[in-house]
């Protein structure tokens, strides 16, 4: 997992792709996993460095299961959904839902670039 940047959202509310946004930006790539238990959701995992990092910041905003509101940008894709923390892998997963895979083409393991607001 490499290429993390942290950015303020633009003062005019657009990402470079000219969507909507607003918060705080963080841009960095991992790679898409299936979760191996019952309904095999599939996920990227935040880099623990940019975990520790929201965690220290933004904890108190967390609702239950460590569930933080977020705007994801995967491809020319954008979308409303939430990162939650995973205590067995002390880190936020970004689910990647089964639109967002087939609308980018993207399969297990294929590495990604991710931009996040939080």
């Amino acid at each position: 997992m490499e290429g993390i940047r942290r950015t303020s959202g633009k003062p005019d509310g657009l990402c470079s792709k000219g969507h909507m946004t607003r918060g705080i930006q963080y841009t960095f790539t991992a790679s898409l996993w299936r979760y191996p238990g019952k309904g095999g959701w599939c996920f990227v995992s935040l880099p623990h460095n940019l975990t520790s990092e929201i965690r220290s910041t933004m904890q108190h905003l967390e609702e239950g299961w460590g569930r933080l509101h977020i705007r994801a940008l995967i491809g020319t894709t954008i979308w409303h959904t939430a990162i939650w923390f995973d205590t067995r892998h002390n880190t936020y997963l970004l689910p990647v839902k089964k639109e967002i895979r087939l609308k980018e083409s993207l399969s297990l393991d294929t590495v990604v670039n991710v931009t996040i607001w939080i």
